[in-house]
């Protein structure tokens, strides 16, 4: 057993695929001698070569037009945007010939690519550093759009990622990339992707979150046992296929759901989920599905940053109001 943090989860994860498969390359700005940003490919381009960690010009759409061909032809690239802000010139060529690959050619070819990036606040970095804009994502057919929240999940879900068939977007939560360690076993087992995981069962309260927001929503779950107060919390992690059965099932349980995220509150991936509800649980609530969200504002910058993402006390205050709903 290790005992890493996020950034090494996901590293350990990226190691072991190439080990064992030599298919899997990996690709993007600085990711070879510096390691990448955050230093989450840092050692792999001594122990694997420059032609599997490849360094590449400053070119996000030439980077992702670059995998989506590479894997079209039976390579498994994994490519890094350097932060979330930095993702959108890929666009166009993951929406537009990623996601539609097996479509396009009748299930003859697929894309089997996973896109990294570094996403969401609290780091105090600069504009353009900070977004959690996930939902843009999540809205396209054909691509599945992973969020890990502990060290584990990120380990496990991306061997998941990189061993599917069909491109995925992984989105890792810089927020908490070192924030605590976790002791994983690196031998290769992956978590299954579609699906939630319940982390803490309860009987009041559904609390449905995922990346970084999981931190701020057990700590809310354990002052609201304190109180008396018995809280389910639910880890999403993939958002698009979303698992609504499992959050289905917990409603229907507890009565009252509260979901947490720190993108800005119109349109999100908690907008879906509270339609979902309606839509399957809707004789099983006591009271409305509230949000608790970021702000439909730009993140701003480091003075303020905290007060953009939820905080426990928003949480709480959400609990509280819901609760008082007979």
């Amino acid at each position: 057993m290790t005992s890493v943090a996020m950034v090494e989860a996901v590293s350990l994860a990226m190691a072991w695929e190439m080990a064992s498969d030599d298919s899997v390359v990996v690709m993007g700005e600085d990711v070879g001698v510096n390691g990448g940003v955050f230093r989450a490919t840092s050692g792999l381009e001594a122990r694997f070569g420059d032609q599997r960690v490849i360094d590449t010009p400053l070119a996000e759409a030439m980077i992702a037009g670059l995998a989506v061909g590479m894997s079209a032809q039976g390579m498994k690239p994994v490519i890094e945007a350097q932060f979330m802000g930095f993702i959108y010139p890929m666009v166009e060529q993951i929406v537009c010939h990623a996601s539609r690959m097996r479509h396009r050619t009748r299930g003859r070819l697929s894309c089997p690519m996973v896109l990294r990036a570094p996403f969401g606040g609290g780091i105090h970095a600069p504009e353009l550093h900070s977004e959690s804009t996930e939902a843009i994502f999540a809205h396209i057919p054909g691509l599945r759009v992973v969020i890990p929240s502990s060290p584990a999940r990120a380990y496990g879900l991306l061997l998941a990622a990189i061993r599917d068939p069909d491109p995925v977007v992984f989105l890792e939560p810089k927020r908490i990339y070192r924030l605590n360690r976790e002791e994983i076993e690196d031998n290769g087992e992956d978590l299954p992707l579609d699906v939630c995981f319940v982390l803490r069962d309860g009987t009041d309260v559904t609390l449905v979150s995922w990346g970084s927001m999981i931190k701020e929503t057990l700590e809310s779950a354990d002052l609201l046992a304190t109180r008396g107060i018995s809280a389910e919390v639910i880890d999403v992690a993939t958002i698009s296929p979303l698992d609504m059965d499992t959050i289905i099932e917990s409603v229907e349980k507890t009565g009252r759901c509260i979901i947490i995220h720190e993108a800005a509150r119109m349109c999100g991936v908690g907008a879906e989920i509270a339609a979902g509800l309606a839509d399957s649980a809707i004789y099983a609530l006591h009271a409305p599905v509230k949000r608790v969200t970021g702000y439909d504002v730009i993140m701003p910058l480091q003075k303020m940053e905290m007060n953009y993402i939820p905080g426990v006390k928003r949480i709480l205050t959400a609990v509280e109001e819901i609760l008082e709903v007979s």
